[in-house]
């Protein structure tokens, strides 16, 4: 099974593709579209050249691999995609090929994660809007709402959450997802010395998160641009259907 996670950054997308690779039965991907999409943008992100040397740039070529077999001999793979990566005119009809779920995190704590790394975000960067029409566009494509699950959720109960996405997905729970060894990973992007510091410490999910981070200025007002999307999504999260 090809299993395509669409996330925006910050959102324990990281995290989350530590736990399917430590199921033992999961390759995973790590944002196969991001060399083609700077590229298609001309944006200037931390560790641009080094991308664009670690991955194809053709976006076609990109989606030949998220639609082929599971590699490694693995029955299943996890890829792990940024909403905003897929620019129109991108090739879609790979994604008949996968199974699709979504993740999400209220913008605030977004908002103030990303900051942290690179300075005045934009809605778009964050991937707010993207995640919403990806998700409708799976929907109509497939005729059912594929399942949501809140970052939140995770970190509360990773078991409860866990095994929640496995059951909607049709693969059994592994207790292996819980922990993962810590360090960088042989998989892990070309950007991650820059990006997943925190992550790479980790040997598990976090405890449950406190307060949401209270935002000001121009932050403030992308949280208020970004929350309407978010909602939308955690109306229909797993545990709220």
């Amino acid at each position: 099974m090809n299993i395509a996670m669409w996330s925006g950054p910050r959102n324990l997308s990281t995290a989350m593709m530590y736990s399917f690779a430590a199921r033992g039965d999961c390759a995973v991907a790590d944002e196969p579209f991001y060399a083609a999409y700077l590229v298609a943008t001309g944006l200037d992100h931390p560790m641009r050249d080094a991308v664009l040397a670690a991955q194809p740039t053709d976006p076609a070529a990109v989606a030949a691999q998220c639609a082929g077999p599971p590699p490694e001999g693995r029955p299943h793979v996890y890829q792990k995609h940024m909403v905003h990566h897929i620019l129109p005119g991108f090739p879609r009809g790979w994604m008949r090929a996968c199974r699709h779920a979504f993740l999400i995190r209220h913008p605030a704590r977004v908002i103030a994660s990303y900051a942290v790394k690179r300075e005045r975000p934009t809605l778009e960067d964050l991937g707010f809007p993207q995640q919403t029409a990806m998700f409708e566009a799976v929907c109509d494509a497939t005729g059912s709402a594929p399942p949501v699950v809140d970052s939140a959720d995770i970190r509360a109960d990773p078991a409860v959450a866990l095994s929640a996405l496995c059951a909607a997905l049709g693969i059994p729970f592994v207790p292996a997802m819980l922990s993962w060894p810590a360090g960088p990973k042989p998989f892990d992007g070309v950007w991650a010395p820059h990006w997943y510091g925190a992550v790479h410490r980790s040997t598990g999910f976090d405890a449950a998160e406190g307060p949401l981070p209270v935002l000001d200025g121009d932050m403030a007002r992308l949280e208020a641009a970004a929350l309407p999307h978010y909602l939308k999504l955690w109306a229909v999260r797993l545990g709220n259907r």
